[in-house]
């Protein structure tokens, strides 16, 4: 049974983690090199949950119970030795991914599951340092950022792992609200992130042939498509329209919309100037630094009420 948690990386999407298994209960190891870091991250962490308790969704506790279900820690092992299922969130380099694995498999029990939060590499690469037993219990595990709200988990099914640990895994994210996507098949990005690339793709590309402002771009995306993919997936859609008709504007459509095999210039030139969005306060939109906590914490509000509406059309 899958009890203790720990989650090495305490970045952007681990820490997040991290809090989102300590709201359904579960405590929480979590690892970090940055000492200077982790001394100011439980307040980044409390001004997060506050969001959550606000909108009523701490399922009960306070800020602090949840908050002391989370310790921290500098030092690896002793962050990983009790753990039953230990998540890594290092940066996307598979030889920090391979270094740390190794260590991990050292320092664990035997029956501790592995995990990784990638959506771009490949299991099989990550797994190279590990033993044979080890690699019967490794698993991708894609969240959605931010991972505390976002309701989605993709698991790997590879072939690697038995299925009753593999549905031991799943019910650990059922536990903990989660709609977990089953991925058959080893393909880069997974599912949810080459759906989310294509629709990137296409706005992108508006934006660069100047068809619409930036503003009016999103806004055809959310009252759009947006607005049934809240809803209902991509299929049933389709369903619904006619598929004589999806067809018929497939064929019209699709050979002018953009089919480029990388990333549009326009994010090129704007990372370049260092325009990289809400962390350096300006991408297609500009973000002053001075509420900067309250735009993050609208943005997150956002997202809870769509995370509350959600609950009435999830398929039993």
């Amino acid at each position: 049974m899958i009890k203790n948690i720990s989650v090495i990386g305490a970045g952007t999407m681990g820490h997040s983690i991290a809090e989102n298994f300590a709201i359904y209960g579960y405590p929480v190891a979590l690892f970090d090199t940055n000492e200077a870091y982790l001394a100011t991250l439980k307040d980044v962490m409390r001004k997060e949950l506050k969001v959550l308790e606000e909108e009523d969704l701490l399922n009960g506790d306070t800020i602090d119970a949840v908050l002391d279900r989370i310790t921290l820690y500098s030092d690896l092992e002793a962050c990983a030795k009790e753990a039953d299922y230990v998540i890594e969130a290092i940066p996307e380099r598979v030889d920090l991914k391979q270094e740390l694995f190794a260590k991990l498999d050292d320092y664990c029990k035997p029956e501790a599951i592995f995990a990784s939060n990638t959506s771009s590499l490949t299991l099989g690469d990550m797994m190279a340092t590990v033993s044979e037993e080890r690699r019967e219990r490794m698993i991708i595990n894609h969240w959605y950022n931010p991972a505390l709200i976002m309701p989605i988990a993709e698991l790997s099914f590879f072939g690697n792992m038995p299925e009753e640990i593999y549905k031991e895994v799943a019910a650990l994210y059922e536990s903990i609200g989660k709609q977990v996507v089953k991925v058959l098949k080893e393909v880069p990005g997974l599912v949810a992130n080459r759906i989310q690339q294509g629709v990137a793709r296409e706005v992108f590309s508006l934006i660069e042939m100047g068809v619409a402002s930036p503003e009016d771009i999103d806004k055809a995306l959310i009252f759009g498509p947006g607005f049934r993919y809240a809803t209902t997936g991509q299929l049933e859609i389709a369903d619904f329209g006619g598929l004589d008709i999806w067809c018929t504007v497939g064929d019209n459509l699709l050979k002018e919309m953009d089919n480029s095999k990388g990333a549009n210039p326009i994010l090129k030139d704007k990372v370049a100037k260092n325009e990289l969005g809400f962390k350096s306060g300006k991408g297609f939109f500009e973000y002053d630094a001075a509420t900067a906590d309250e735009v993050k914490a609208t943005y997150n509000k956002r997202l809870i009420h769509q995370l509350k509406a959600s609950q009435f059309y999830i398929k039993k």
